[in-house]
């Protein structure tokens, strides 16, 4: 993510809650302040609907990073 935001292509880093601690421990030795939004954990056993679903509810502050 930090390679593309040099290079001007705004990111927006999706994970799970289980993965938290680890991106913020992963940004502070970078040295950067990425932006991340996280839904809950897990998602791997979560049908298409419930992913579209997660999807559309966090969608606007997705956006809203990206243009930031």
């Amino acid at each position: 993510m930090a390679n593309l935001e040099e290079r001007g292509i705004p990111t927006v880093g999706v994970a799970t809650t289980e993965f938290i601690q680890g991106a913020e421990a992963q940004a502070k030795s970078l040295g950067t302040d990425p932006a991340l939004i996280f839904i809950p954990h897990p998602v791997q056993d979560r049908t298409d609907d419930e992913l579209r679903r997660l999807a559309d509810k966090h969608f606007d502050a997705i956006m809203k990073l990206l243009v930031k």
